[in-house]
Formats: structure tokens, sequence, C-alpha cells
């Protein structure tokens, strides 16, 4: 099992999790989405992304974007494209034309909304399980994704905790994906992150 943190917005947290003795293999920036608080400004996004990334892979996290921010984020170093609400076609255009890796966020509310997945296959190269809270930590039922094949790259978010037992969902997924769980007053918490990296580093030695 692997960990994605998201919402990075400051340099401090940033180096934090890049040096770690068990860094994040994927770190998300919101790119697009104002109504968040985590939500970055290009010229921020730019700062960020010089960091020598060492382990980790980075990750621009985008809503519905429009094909001129894509332009504009394209020139950044990000390692992935996260997208919501994108058609697989649309998603498909986007991956040949700025040739980055791709995230498809299937935002979950009932189980039959899992199956979505799947207009995605050999598109994507990670398939992201979200709840439609956005900047909110909502959650769904986990066990939807009992029947998704192994063979798929599975990331999981949706109200996860920093400090809860993982070893139940490193059966339904390979990612754990998670950014409010890891706050303190809309802040992201360094003892927390600590707490979770030390968590997802004993199950993936199990």
């Amino acid at each position: 099992m692997h960990a994605k943190i998201c919402g990075v917005k400051d340099i401090k947290t940033l180096k934090f999790l890049i040096s770690h003795k068990y860094p994040p293999k994927y770190i998300g920036f919101i790119c697009n989405y104002p109504k968040s608080h985590r939500n970055l400004r290009i010229k921020d996004l730019k700062s960020l992304n010089n960091i020598k990334k060492r382990k980790s892979n980075f990750v621009a996290v985008l809503v519905s974007p429009k094909l001129e921010f894509l332009k504009k984020i394209s020139k950044i170093k990000f390692d992935f494209f996260q997208l919501y609400n994108v058609s697989p076609k649309k998603t498909l255009q986007i991956k040949k034309r700025f040739k980055k890796k791709i995230i498809s966020a299937i935002q979950i509310n009932k189980k039959i909304d899992v199956n979505n997945y799947k207009k995605y296959l050999n598109i994507a190269d990670i398939i992201l399980f979200d709840s439609k809270g956005y900047e909110k930590s909502m959650a769904f039922d986990h066990t939807f994704l009992k029947g998704v094949p192994k063979s798929i790259n599975r990331m999981l978010a949706g109200d996860i905790k920093y400090n809860q037992n993982l070893d139940k969902l490193a059966k339904i997924t390979d990612i754990i994906d998670i950014s409010g769980g890891l706050e303190t007053y809309k802040n992201k918490d360094i003892s927390k992150i600590n707490v979770f990296l030390k968590n997802i580093n004993k199950v993936r030695r199990k």
C-alpha cells in the first residue's frame, strides 16, 4: 500500500513529506477549485514544484479543467493530472496532448457508481474512488470496492482518519488518498502526517 497526501499548500509541509523516512508516493496540489481552502494560485504551484521531489510524484488535482488552464498547468513539473468530472473521451485527449499520467476520479454515492471505473480502463493509470464531497471529507461505504479487480491500480479517498487501522482497506485498495484527515484547523498537522505515514509503512511491510 502507498500513500497520497493531498491539498499541500506550504513549503514547510512539502519539505517534511519529501524528507520523511516513509515519504508518500504521491503528493497532491489543488489547482483550480477555489471553493477549497487548499486551492493554490499558479505562481504558488510553480514555486512549490521547484523543490526536488526525491521519491514522490507530484499530482495536479483538477476539476473540470478548461483547455487554457491545462496549457498553463502543463508547464509546471507535475507527474500526474488527477481529473474530476472529465469524460473518458476528453481524458484520453488530455493524456495524449499533455503527455501526463492520469488519475481518474470516480465519485461514489451508491454502489452502482463504482462501475463507472470501467469507462476509464486503458485510459487512466490510476482509478480514484472518492466521495462526492470534493473539498469536504465525506464518507461512502468502502466495501463497495470489494468487486473491483486487483488488476486495477486502485486509489481510495473519503473520510479516512490519520490513525485508523488500515488493514481492512489494504484488501480493497493500493493507495490511500488523504487530505482533511491530516489537518488541524484547516492546516496540515505534521504530527498527524507522521502517524499516518508510519501506519502506511506498517501495512506495506506485512
